[in-house]
């Protein structure tokens, strides 16, 4: 018995819709990881980039859990002396929810060449609407 090699021209897209609506932002985003490596596949390789479209609505809309929107800060560095930023989520989750889901999302996917790539599938929108009905999207339940 062979192992199956996904090649890159018989690799097929699909589009996926996630409502993060009442959904726990860290759960959403591992899902959204999973369908972007392809790993709900069965012709799932780890060196291959195989995996499909990820949509995201009501970024707004998804919790977090416990005290993480007063304890919970997100931390960037500049690269300039003394150039260390933060922002508390609670700040984050109702200014920029779409920005804190891409981070979570692009947090969970490989710090390499095809978590990059995987990356630029995800598009994550704050409220329901989203301009990718043309693409024809499949609602993915949790």
């Amino acid at each position: 018995m062979s192992t199956y090699m996904p090649k890159a021209n018989e690799i097929e897209r699909k589009w996926y819709i996630i409502d993060a609506q009442g959904q726990p932002l860290g759960r959403v985003a591992a899902k959204a990881a999973h369908i972007l490596r392809g790993k709900h596949k069965p012709t799932y390789a780890p060196h291959a980039d195989c995996g499909d479209h990820v949509i995201i609505i009501n970024s707004d809309k998804a919790i977090l859990t416990g005290k993480k929107l007063e304890q919970k800060f997100y931390r960037w560095h500049t690269g300039w002396i003394g150039g260390l930023k933060e922002v508390q989520y609670s700040k984050l989750m109702s200014e920029k929810s779409d920005k804190a889901m891409t981070i979570a999302v692009e947090g969970m996917l490989p710090n390499n060449t095809l978590g990059r790539k995987a990356a630029t599938r995800l598009r994550v929108y704050k409220g329901e609407e989203h301009n990718n009905a043309a693409q024809k999207p499949e609602k993915y339940e949790l």
